[in-house]
């Protein structure tokens, strides 16, 4: 029977003939025929690769060609910003969350649309208002006649929250209470309405935007799910030269495609294999460092952290440390991590889960500041106290 994909999410469907144009997608998309059936020889030798079973090493081989695709493809269409999609696609590969911050007009949410096509990952969008209601990200149950029986019974609607890769845009200007309607999805990966829980697709992951300028009529994330992000990512102002190259591009017509890389398949399997990196005894003792070195009542807490810091990074952070280091690592094509990983992605892991005092505050101290004097009086590759000397295997 034909394959018959949709053309705004990619589910497949097999559909007979008379279906054709009256049946539709989970999205809410009409299908209206099949979809033409694709030579296996057009694959790219990435896909053909994905297509088998790889050993570890050559899965190593193969996430490092899949990373260095998709930033080509992020490429055309993004103009600079290396770093932040280098850890957004660290974040996607330890299976977690980010929270981007950034002025208006840095392309955050061309930037998460563009990933997602890259990835071949269903897509929502969600603009979070002051007058956004829990229903209206998780989905609300409507009263439905039943034609058969004549019964009124319920019937769920799905909300936005049920697509592979969400955007949630100005996450900061909804209350709490809305805010609060994506934790049980992020932590969880479900919805729970009416008694019902509902499972998300997998990959699930949700990167939210929030602007830092604009206080008046926003509300501040509660800690408890700002620590559900695995990295809050500045997005900083571009270059000369790119400022220069995004105004020709724009202003100019042109025709982009964004080719698939990567299909949530492929994705979760590479997500197993991140998870099999071996991490030393050295770098799990230097991770841990990092993190308790954060929490000022710690006699092992420098005095600077002990003046500026009021309270510091919980056991999360020590996990996302880890996770972390092992995506930077197998992306870059190593087979194991090293500490120069952990202190790659500190800033990102760190930054939203420890906070300055006032004395911090009136000195202009920021938080990115300290991690950045945190990681310099903490040494690498040296035993430290408590340690094992042989490292795992």
């Amino acid at each position: 029977m034909p394959i018959t994909k949709c053309g705004e999410c990619g589910r497949t469907y097999n559909l007979k003939p008379e279906q054709y144009g009256r049946v539709k997608c989970k999205c809410g998309s009409i299908l209206n025929g099949p979809t033409p059936v694709e030579d296996a020889s057009e694959e790219s030798p990435l896909q053909q690769q994905l297509q088998g079973d790889l050993s570890d090493l050559e899965a190593v081989k193969v996430l490092k060609e899949a990373y260095e695709s998709l930033r080509e493809q992020i490429a055309q269409v993004i103009v600079g910003q290396e770093q932040v999609v280098e850890e957004l696609l660290i974040a996607i590969f330890a299976r977690g969350h980010c929270l981007l911050e950034g002025v208006p007009g840095l392309a955050k949410t061309l930037l998460v649309s563009t990933l997602a096509k890259a990835l071949h990952l269903s897509f929502k969008r969600i603009q979070f208002t002051p007058d956004l209601m829990p229903t209206d990200i998780t989905g609300t149950e409507v009263i439905q006649e039943n034609k058969a029986t004549g019964e009124r019974e319920f019937r769920f609607i799905k909300g936005p929250i049920f697509a592979n890769m969400i955007l949630a845009d100005e996450i900061n200007r909804t209350p709490p209470k809305t805010q609060a309607a994506l934790l049980e999805a992020m932590q969880e990966k479900s919805v729970t309405v009416g008694g019902t829980n509902y499972v998300l697709d997998k990959p699930f992951f949700v990167l939210a935007t929030q602007n830092p300028l604009d206080q008046e009529g926003t509300y501040t994330l509660p800690e408890a799910q700002l620590d559900r992000f695995i990295f809050k990512i500045f997005v900083n102002y571009p270059s000369d030269d790119e400022e220069l190259e995004i105004m020709k591009r724009v202003t100019t017509p042109s025709k982009v495609e964004i080719q698939p890389v990567l299909d949530a398949g492929q994705i979760l399997k590479l997500q197993e294999i991140v998870l099999r990196v071996p991490v030393a005894d050295h770098v799990y003792h230097y991770a841990k460092k990092i993190v308790r070195s954060t929490r000022p009542a710690m006699g092992e807490a420098p005095d600077f952290i002990k003046d500026w810091i009021s309270w510091g990074a919980g056991p999360r952070a020590s996990l996302n440390l880890i996770l972390a280091g092992k995506a930077r690592a197998i992306l870059n094509g190593q087979f194991h991590v090293s500490c120069e990983d952990i202190a790659a992605v500190t800033p990102a892991v760190m930054r939203h889960r420890i906070a300055c005092n006032f004395t911090a505050q009136a000195e202009g101290i920021t938080t990115d500041k300290v991690v950045e004097k945190l990681i310099e009086s903490i040494p690498m590759n040296q035993k430290l106290e408590g340690e094992s000397s042989e490292a795992a295997d």
